[in-house]
């Protein structure tokens, strides 16, 4: 159980990437006061948190009235979040999404924090590794979250935008080889005879 929780946590805590988005979360809550910030943090964990709940459980159901099996999912899976990774590691850095009323749910709780590389990992992670394991690396990853943005002004102080934006990308090399892993599985899961979700 602790060995399939960490083998879902670490490519997990690679796709969402707290310290990626600090600079983004920084500057769409700067001038805000603490109490304002303590709000938009307790909203994007509730939002993140909801949505990929959601996703995991409706996700499979979707999959299985479609026959979409695992092997399907994990090369599908693989190329977008290599492709997302190779997008983040080829650009200056995560694009500024637009500011809605409620800055804690869009955009800082969903796509920023769970957004589709996420989703993809998550429920491909949960076949592999099960349901427990990748909600507890899920919660335990959001509560990252949580810690790096409410410590986000002496973060931003002790890294400085480009440390920030170096460890993202190191952390984006990372998400890309996991991408190429779980094409690699989902090839042999459908040359051995692939079942559906």
């Amino acid at each position: 159980m602790l060995n399939d929780i960490l083998l879902v946590f670490v490519p997990m805590f690679f796709t969402v990437d707290p310290i990626g988005i600090l600079p983004i979360f920084t500057s769409l809550t700067q001038g805000l006061t603490p109490q304002e910030k303590r709000g938009i943090i307790f909203q994007s964990l509730v939002t993140a948190s909801l949505v990929a709940v959601g996703f995991i459980f409706l996700g499979n159901v979707i999959f299985r009235f479609l026959g979409i099996t695992m092997g399907d999912f994990m090369v599908a899976g693989g190329v977008i979040l290599f492709c997302l990774a190779m997008v983040d590691l080829t650009t200056q850095g995560k694009t500024r999404r637009g500011v809605a009323s409620e800055l804690g749910a869009v955009p800082i709780g969903t796509p920023l924090v769970v957004g589709p590389a996420v989703l993809t990992i998550s429920l491909m992670l949960r076949s592999v590794h099960g349901l427990g394991p990748t909600l507890i690396a899920l919660f335990l990853n959001i509560g990252i979250v949580g810690i790096v943005f409410t410590f986000s002004d002496t973060l931003m102080r002790f890294l400085g935008a480009s440390g920030s934006r170096a460890l993202s990308k190191v952390m984006m090399l990372l998400l890309a080889a996991i991408g190429v892993m779980m094409v690699r599985r989902g090839i042999i899961e459908i040359m051995s005879g692939a079942h559906t979700f």
